[in-house]
């Protein structure tokens, strides 16, 4: 991912049955649920373009939870029934990952993905999260270069970074500052939890990627007696939300770079990049200077040595892709023509709705900022402390430390409504990770797995990308998630796969930016 500029109605007295939602731990179920299940959504097909079975529907959910007689947001809620209800077990709830990320289509996407013993003991459940798409979405106002969040540290555009942050945290508050307190982690999961009423079941089951996995966590700390079979694919570490998730993209890219540098010098007959690691690493930086000098034409649009730096890092983690991408700029450095030399394949899926309207064009990026910045008061709001990290990291970690530590809009924005979860507790669950993630790194999942003490890890050992469940029948990790969603059962201790061909395949590649592309929101 690069970050920057590639980058759900209720009856009259429904809401102040909803304050129990409020309780850290599992709240009292009976009176929350009788009253949440007076809702009666209106279902009906999403879109004449998709199957017929395909269900969407409105639901409304207090804005603030802590004033459910208050204003409420409307939540875009959708649905696959299962065709064999005498097998039905519940519902599978999905997220697509974030935060941001829109996840309405999810369950005809998933449907394609999941076997059949699977599909037909679930509803399918998508849902567009609180301020995301459809739901009462969320803007900021920002321009495409405000949208522009990967910054490297420079002592001469510092003072321009922090104007750029501050710009951005005033437009949010100026915009949507009466909503944007209210859409944080903890009240999405809420959000889930009325949406499990509402459906009339007693548990939920779920599988969240990437940021979806930190809203899993969070669901089963705070109703814990409410969750089914859950799957966490490339974790976030709760102890580093959230901006030492951004951080740790640094951190993870150094071993993969290391990693690259040795797979290319043995193909060195192949690539000429160099026949031995220290050699590569050379011919790698060389080009960063020498891009710094005169930046490389990308098909008309110039590449310097920071361009190259925050595009190839999450490239890295998929040697062959980072190799070609390395010769073809070697040969548009020597005066070679080229056309969007570092642009990679979009795996962003277009809308499956035909006609549906389209959120604002910031959605993603204020979403992303007002959750990471919201959900912890763990953001210092001294710019010089910003200052300090991005040059510290930058000799820590060169290819990405100074981008990774310089300042954010979360240095200027409003206190959080309420503090962080803490995420520490014995449901058991099953967690998916492969080793070479460039958004949630291995250092992330194995945090994950710490902090959820009851659950299982399925590891992926040499597996690449982001995102290990991928609807293959073949894989080993793909069957240990379908073994655990058919029948419940956690492995009786961790699972180390090999990786599969389409390891990294999975749900969230569809909304990874594409480096060298229009801006786009970050995402983890």
């Amino acid at each position: 991912m690069r970050i920057g500029r590639m980058a759900p109605l209720l009856t009259g007295g429904v809401a102040a049955a909803l304050v129990a939602t409020l309780a850290p731990t599992q709240a009292s179920a009976a009176e929350p649920r009788q009253r949440a299940e007076q809702q009666k959504p209106a279902w009906h097909r999403c879109d004449r373009s998709l199957p017929a079975a395909f269900q969407c529907a409105t639901i409304k959910v207090p804005l603030d939870y802590s004033r459910p007689d208050g204003k409420t947001i409307k939540l875009a809620v959708s649905r696959m029934k299962t065709g064999v209800p005498g097998k039905k077990r519940g519902v599978l709830l999905f997220n697509p990952g974030g935060p941001g990320g829109e996840g309405l289509d999810m369950p005809v996407m998933m449907k394609e993905m999941l076997p059949k013993n699977v599909r037909e003991q679930y509803d399918l459940v998508g849902f567009d999260p609180r301020g995301v798409g459809r739901s009462s979405p969320v803007t900021c106002g920002l321009t495409a270069k405000e949208q522009n969040s990967e910054r490297p540290y420079k002592a001469a555009t510092f003072a321009r970074d922090v104007k750029w942050a501050r710009t951005v945290a005033d437009k949010c508050r100026a915009k949507s500052g009466d909503t944007l307190p209210y859409i944080t982690t903890r009240n999405t999961a809420r959000d889930m939890d009325v949406i499990r009423a509402v459906l009339g079941e007693k548990k939920i089951s779920y599988l969240g990627y990437s940021y979806g996995t930190y809203l899993g966590a969070v669901y089963a700390q705070m109703f814990p007696g409410r969750a089914d079979r859950f799957v966490l694919d490339s974790s976030v570490d709760p102890a580093r939300v959230w901006r030492g998730m951004i951080q740790i993209w640094a951190e993870g890219t150094e071993p993969a770079f290391t990693r690259w540098t040795k797979w290319a010098a043995q193909r060195h007959r192949t690539y000429k990049l160099g026949d031995t690691p220290a050699k590569v690493r050379k011919t790698f930086w060389d080009l960063v200077a020498r891009a710094d000098r005169t930046p490389i034409d990308d098909g008309g649009q110039k590449l310097d040595g920071d361009d190259i730096r925050a595009t190839l890092r999450a490239q890295f983690f998929s040697p062959e892709y980072a190799t070609e991408s390395v010769v073809q700029l070697k040969k548009a450095a020597a005066g070679h023509r080229a056309t969007h030399l570092l642009a990679t394949p979009d795996d962003r899926e277009p809308s499956r709705f035909a006609a549906a309207a389209q959120p604002p064009a910031d959605n993603g990026s204020a979403v992303f900022w007002t959750v990471v910045c919201g959900d912890t008061a763990a953001w210092s709001r001294d710019p010089e402390q910003y200052r300090r990290d991005a040059v510290r990291d930058k000799a820590k970690y060169p290819l990405y430390g100074d981008f990774a530590s310089n300042i954010t809009p979360c240095a200027f924005w409003n206190e959080p409504s309420e503090p962080a979860t803490a995420v520490d507790n014995k449901v058991g669950l099953l967690t998916v990770q492969n080793q070479w993630d460039s958004q949630t790194p291995l250092a992330s999942g194995l945090g994950m797995h710490r902090a959820l003490k009851g659950s299982r890890m399925v590891y992926v050992k040499g597996g690449e990308g982001h995102g290990v469940y991928a609807g293959d029948p073949r894989a080993c990790a793909d069957r240990a998630v379908n073994a655990y969603l058919n029948n419940g059962k956690l492995p009786a201790r961790d699972v180390t796969c090999k990786p599969s061909g389409r390891q990294g395949a999975g749900v969230k590649q569809r909304i990874l930016p594409a480096p060298g592309n229009a801006p786009a929101p970050p995402r983890f």
